[in-house]
């Protein structure tokens, strides 16, 4: 057996695995990783051979991550089902459509290049939370694996699955002309072909796939990247701007002014919007996120609850699905149904 993996134990984060690659990890590392994550998956489902979803963003290195990925959970017994280029969302919708029992993700979402990652899921909807992260990192640090023999099937053409599904569930009924900005990220060969399908006018700002990331990172949060949107429907006179991170599971909006509408609000927003439909709702947002959700005239008339939880991503996730919350909303872009 390969014991010589380089794997940095402080990559295990709270909600995702994150590293610089070769400096942190190498392919050894990645491929315990993969054993790691295919043994935890056959004790939570109980299944000698069960099926993951594997995706990976755009960067130069991602593929070659994944196929080490795959390597290690094959070796434990998983069926892999490759949806190949991918954003985090797709492969979160993958595990739905195709209803297998796990996803892994190959990302390193808005991070500079060098970074590595994997967002990781086995329930449905829900992705590892510190629990889930700590008892990956205690079976793939002290390599305790299951060997099994899996197998890989690819599958073609599932973007367009992904991108029919949300185009075919949101038309528009008015013309909205958009600014979409994806920071030369993955995002950039969905977006602005989704917002068309849906009937926006689409600019498009830094959409080209280049994983050098010239001009900013794709993050939303990122001031440079917010001005240049805001320029965009300036100049454009665009009703509205999106920005979007590296892989896709985080948005910032820019109203038709170029002002920055934080994502909390927009939240609140959306809230207020469904509150009417659907009475009595809950709705979940992080402690970092605007106080007006509390007191707001719209959700009150509406008899609809907010619960301010725990910041990250999986904790928010988490908590939608064990309240039964409608929708779930994070000031850094996140957004759950």
């Amino acid at each position: 057996m390969n014991n010589s993996g380089k794997i940095d134990p402080f990559g295990f984060r709270e909600y995702d695995a994150r590293w610089v690659y070769k400096k942190d990890i190498d392919d050894d590392g990645i491929v315990q990783l993969g054993k790691g994550l295919g043994t935890q998956i056959i004790n939570h489902t109980k299944k000698n051979n069960p099926r993951i979803i594997v995706g990976q963003d755009y960067r130069s290195y991602s593929e070659h991550i994944k196929e080490k990925l795959k390597e290690g959970l094959v070796s434990t017994g998983c069926k892999i089902e490759d949806i190949g280029l991918s954003l985090s969302p797709m492969v979160y919708f993958a595990q739905f459509n195709l209803n297998s029992d796990a996803i892994a993700m190959v990302t390193a979402s808005h991070n500079e290049n060098g970074w590595t990652g994997v967002k990781m899921g086995i329930k449905k909807g829900l992705t590892h939370a510190p629990e889930e992260m700590k008892e990956l990192k205690d079976i793939t640090l002290n390599q305790k694996f299951i060997n099994g023999e899996g197998n890989i099937k690819k599958i073609d053409d599932f973007q367009n699955v992904y991108k029919n599904d949300l185009i075919a569930k949101n038309p528009l009924n008015k013309k909205i002309k958009a600014v979409v900005a994806c920071g030369n990220g993955t995002a950039g060969i969905f977006a602005p072909e989704i917002l068309r399908g849906i009937g926006c006018e689409v600019i498009e700002l830094d959409c080209e796939l280049d994983w050098t990331f010239p001009k900013y990172n794709p993050n939303p949060e990122d001031l440079e990247m917010l001005h240049a949107i805001s320029s965009a429907v300036k100049e454009n006179n665009a009703d509205i701007g999106f920005g979007f991170d590296g892989d896709g599971d985080r948005v910032g909006v820019i109203d038709d002014k170029g002002n920055e509408i934080f994502s909390d609000k927009i939240g609140l927003l959306i809230a207020r919007n469904l509150s009417k439909d659907h009475k009595n709702s809950k709705f979940i947002v992080d402690v970092k996120s605007t106080g007006l959700y509390s007191n707001d005239k719209i959700l009150k008339e509406n008899k609809c609850e907010t619960i301010y939880w725990k910041t990250g991503h999986s904790h928010i996730k988490r908590k939608v699905n064990t309240d039964n919350a409608l929708a779930g909303f994070e000031k850094s872009g996140h957004f759950f149904f």
